[in-house]
C-alpha cells in the first residue's frame, strides 16, 4: 500500500504570504516520508464543509505547477478537476505542461463537478449533471486524441467541436499522462473508469462499501473488454486516527482496504498547515503500509 497526501486547505495562520512557503515545506516533507502521490483540489471556492467560500483557495494547477518546482518524485495531480472548470483542449494543454517540466509526473484527475455556488458565483456555466457527464465522457475523449502522436486531427462532439487537436510538446509520460476518474457513481462514473481510466477514486467509506464499487467496476470492465486488473485503485481517507496519533488504529483500518487490491490511500488532513502534519502524522506509517499484503 503506497501513501498520498491531499492538500485540501490553504487557512495558513500566516495568511497569503505564508502559502508558498509552506506548500514548498509540504513538498519536501511528503519525499522525505516516501509519500508517492501529492494532490490539491481543484476548486474556485472552498467547500462549505471545509470552512466555507470565505476562505482561502488557490487555484489548481498554478499550484500544482509551483509544487513541480519543489519536488522531483513525486506524482501529482489535482483530486479532481471538475469537467466544467476549463475547456477541454486546454485542460489537455495545461496537464501536458505539468507533465512536461515535472518531468512526466502529472495525473489528469477529473470529474463530472458538483459545487454550483463557485460557477455561479465566478459566472462558469453549470449544466445540469446529465449534461456534465456528457461533456466528461467528450473531454476525456479529447485529452486522449490530444495526447495520441497520431491523431492531431480535429474533434467533432455533441458539446465541443476542435478543428485541431494538437498538442506540442507532447507529454513527456509514456505513452501520456495517467488518467484519474474521481467518484464512485455505479451507472457513468465507473462505466468510464473502465472505458477510459487509468485509475479511480473512491472515499474510503466502509471495506464492504469498497468492495461493492469495485464489483461494480469489475463488471464494467468486462463489458468494455478492459482488464480489471490494469486500473490502478485508490481511496481518499481523512486520516482521522493519525491526526489523533493512534498509528496502530490506522494501519489496522488500511489493511483491510489492501486486501481489496487498493493501490494507494489518500491521506486528506483538514489543515492550513500541512508539513508539519506530513511529518508528524503520515511519515510515521508510509513504510508500516508499504509492508502490508
Amino acid at each position: 500500500m503506497r501513501v498520498g497526501v491531499h492538500i485540501n486547505r490553504f487557512d495558513h495562520s500566516g495568511g497569503g504570504p505564508a502559502l508558498g512557503a509552506e506548500l514548498a515545506a509540504a513538498g519536501a516533507a511528503a519525499e522525505a516520508a516516501g509519500v508517492s502521490w501529492l494532490s490539491v483540489m481543484d476548486h474556485y471556492f472552498q467547500m462549505e464543509f471545509n470552512g466555507g467560500a470565505e476562505d482561502p483557495m488557490l487555484e489548481a494547477y498554478t499550484t500544482l505547477g509551483f509544487l513541480a518546482a519543489h519536488t522531483s518524485t513525486i506524482r501529482l495531480g489535482a483530486l479532481v478537476t471538475g469537467v466544467t472548470y476549463r475547456h477541454p483542449g486546454l485542460l489537455a494543454k495545461i496537464v501536458t505542461s505539468l507533465d512536461v517540466l515535472s518531468g512526466g509526473r502529472a495525473t489528469l484527475g477529473i470529474g463530472a463537478a458538483w459545487y454550483d455556488r463557485e460557477h455561479e458565483g465566478l459566472g462558469v456555466a453549470f449544466p445540469p449533471v446529465a449534461e456534465r457527464f456528457e461533456r466528461l465522457e467528450e473531454t476525456l475523449r479529447i485529452c486522449l486524441q490530444m495526447w495520441d502522436p497520431q491523431d492531431d486531427g480535429p474533434f467533432e462532439g455533441t458539446h465541443y467541436r476542435l478543428a485541431e487537436t494538437l498538442c506540442v510538446p507532447a507529454p513527456v509520460s509514456s505513452p501520456r499522462p495517467e488518467i484519474m476518474i474521481g467518484g464512485s457513481g455505479e451507472r457513468k462514473t465507473l462505466r468510464f473508469v473502465a472505458r477510459y481510466g487509468d485509475a479511480c477514486n473512491l472515499f474510503a467509506t466502509t471495506p464492504e462499501e469498497i468492495t461493492h464499487k469495485l464489483d461494480v467496476l469489475r463488471g464494467h470492465c468486462e463489458t468494455e473488454g478492459r482488464d480489471y486488473d490494469e486500473i490502478r485503485k485508490t481511496v481518499l481517507h481523512t486520516g482521522e486516527a493519525l491526526t489523533e496519533g493512534d498509528f496502530d488504529a490506522f494501519v489496522r483500518d488500511v489493511g483491510r482496504y489492501t486486501k481489496l487490491g487498493i493501490d494507494t490511500v489518500i491521506l486528506s488532513p483538514s489543515v492550513g498547515e500541512p508539513a508539519a502534519w506530513i511529518e508528524r502524522s503520515a511519515a510515521p506509517v508510509v513504510q508500516r503500509l508499504a509492508e502490508l499484503d
